[in-house]
């Protein structure tokens, strides 16, 4: 809990405030049972109406003053947990997008999503509540303990046995319920994961009639959920309950004595009453105590999951050239005996999975400024895998890979990431306009816009729109057919003229004589720009001036299609099983 201090500290003066406007309302509010037992024990007694009315007029005056501080207060505590919950939301989203590939592999997408979502609302609301009930619940318990010691010490020892045994249940059992709401995290978790699955694969889902399987299978994971919500909240929900049944004993013991008292002349009718009233804050207090505590429960799980993320130190940062040196080699992109493990690289570390196959093992090739590489191979055998070393998501754990002379190690992130232009596998069409989705932020004039629409062969769709490039796409572009998705997606990756252009699979949703167009017009226009492909088809490689085959992390085969189709069996035979030619 400590990381929140930061955050805090930003709101000291609001959170000075709330706990002096709580203070005061908490000690005009104890005032109130104080005031009642001087009208009906010592005011009433007197006979006169005028005292009468202006003792029931300070009542209402203090009940008016309770009511404005303690709303002042709620007012002010909403707004500083809403301001650092906040900053904990933005710092937490920045962490998420510069984490390195291995550390959002070590946490998942659906575990960053519930420590944004979930974890800190959970951290908003103990925020929220410390500063209301953490001033005005101790106040009333011990406040009530002292008001009633000086009314009647006999009765108050009563409330003073109670109390101690009711704080040690609240606190003992509440911190039982820490790793318990870990744990309720976690299944959170799994919840959104099994949704985002579901969402994003809905198509699927219902081509192959699964929807039963599915809804089994976010059962078991909602069901596993609950549970765990279930055992916490019934750890939690035990000082409620207990902390009655003492404080009803007590008030039982006071009405039974105070009668006596009452009867022998020791003690006033309106000091019972009083003590009825003060039962019930202390009541207030110890309830309000069990609600910080179930409050810190969440919190304290939560701000660990938070912090977890937020605590991390930026794994892929840059290295002195001293340590990297750079090559004399003239190639634009070199990769020198390259290779790399999901959870073993160098960037590991702490977060490295249980998974150490070899993904790439020994890789080299070179392009020069404005030469083509094609890299082709069954499923898995590691063609994204280069993409995400070249723009530096992993760390090679062997090997260097240079661009422009210089160790990719050695750039700021972002001064090597705008020198690629890029269409992954699996790319995103924003919820956005189509311009916004092709500029992403960057500045390119309106020419310049509307020429990588034209050269991505998108312009002819785009126009076709009433509202043209203003058109609004829907999440994930589903108002669009695939082949438009991509066609938006290589425009977005022309649009600021790369000196690196990747194109993974960026044209297995068009048609062969559109992706003919799409090629002629990257070599025409931007033949300056070093071009990597990764493809299925060989037609759409076939042309480059270097083409990689790839085979289970290996490189089995470099060279042009005529080479690899002398040299290579396996290119030749992807060749005549997709051109149609007989084996």
């Amino acid at each position: 809990m400590k990381f929140l201090l930061p955050y805090l500290k930003a709101s000291r003066w609001f959170i000075l405030g709330v706990m002096l406007i709580k203070l005061l309302g908490t000690l005009l509010e104890l005032m109130l049972p104080y005031v009642l037992e001087h009208l009906i024990d010592h005011v009433a007694p007197l006979g006169e109406t005028a005292p009468i009315f202006a003792w029931g007029a300070l009542m209402m005056v203090l009940a008016i003053l309770v009511r404005v501080l303690n709303v002042t207060a709620n007012r002010l505590s909403v707004r500083v947990a809403r301001n650092s919950t906040y900053a904990i939301r933005r710092d937490l989203f920045h962490t998420s997008l510069n984490l390195s590939g291995s550390q959002m592999d070590a946490f998942g997408l659906p575990s960053i999503t519930s420590r944004m979502t979930s974890d800190s609302y959970n951290v908003q609301s103990f925020i929220q509540s410390c500063q209301t009930l953490g001033i005005r619940a101790p106040i009333m318990l011990l406040g009530g303990i002292f008001v009633t010691l000086t009314m009647d010490a006999g009765l108050a020892s009563i409330l003073c046995i109670m109390a101690p045994i009711m704080i040690v249940l609240v606190v003992g059992i509440s911190m039982r319920g820490i790793p318990l709401f870990d744990k309720v995290q976690q299944g959170m978790d799994d919840i959104v994961r099994v949704m985002r699955e579901n969402i994003t694969g809905i198509r699927v889902v219902k081509a192959l009639s699964k929807e039963p399987y599915e809804i089994r299978r976010f059962q078991g994971v909602n069901e596993t959920a609950a549970r765990r919500d279930m055992k916490a909240s019934i750890v939690m929900s035990l000082p409620g309950p207990v902390v009655t049944l003492f404080l009803n004993i007590g008030l039982t013991l006071v009405v039974y004595i105070g009668a006596r008292r009452v009867n022998a002349g020791v003690t006033q009718p309106g000091v019972i009453l009083a003590f009825l009233t003060y039962f019930n804050m202390i009541l207030m207090g110890v309830m309000g105590l069990n609600r910080i505590f179930m409050a810190m429960s969440k919190a304290n799980a939560s701000a660990q999951r938070i912090q977890a993320v937020i605590g991390l130190k930026e794994e892929l940062g840059c290295v002195p050239e001293s340590e990297a040196p750079p090559t004399d080699r003239p190639e634009y992109v070199i990769f020198q005996n390259v290779s790399f493990n999901y959870g073993a690289g160098s960037t590991g570390g702490q977060f490295a999975g249980e998974h150490r196959q070899q993904s790439l093992s020994n890789i080299s090739f070179a392009i020069p400024r404005g030469g083509s590489l094609g890299i082709i191979g069954a499923t898995g055998c590691g063609k994204t895998t280069i993409l995400n070393l070249l723009m530096r998501f992993y760390d090679c754990s062997q090997g260097r890979i240079f661009v422009d002379g210089r160790d990719v190690r050695t750039y700021d992130k972002d001064q090597l990431h705008r020198k690629f232009g890029v269409v992954f596998q699996n790319d995103v069409v924003f919820a956005d306009t189509l311009a916004e989705n092709i500029l992403f932020g960057r500045e390119v004039d309106a020419p310049g816009l509307q020429r990588a629409a034209e050269d991505a062969r998108a312009l002819d769709f785009i126009q076709g729109y009433e509202d043209g490039f203003q058109h609004k796409a829907a999440i994930h572009g589903a108002n669009l057919s695939g082949g438009q998705r991509q066609r938006i997606l290589i425009a977005r990756a022309l649009a600021a003229e790369p000196e690196i252009l990747i194109l993974d699979d960026a044209s297995s949703a068009l048609d062969y004589r559109t992706d003919a167009a799409l090629r002629r017009a990257i070599r025409e226009r931007y033949s300056p720009a070093a071009t990597i492909v990764v493809a299925q088809r060989v037609s759409s490689i076939m042309s480059l001036d270097q083409i990689l085959m790839l085979e289970e992390g290996e490189l089995i085969g470099c060279g042009t299609h005529a080479e690899l189709m002398a040299s290579c069996p396996a290119y030749r035979e992807i060749y005549r099983t997709q051109m149609g030619e007989a084996v």
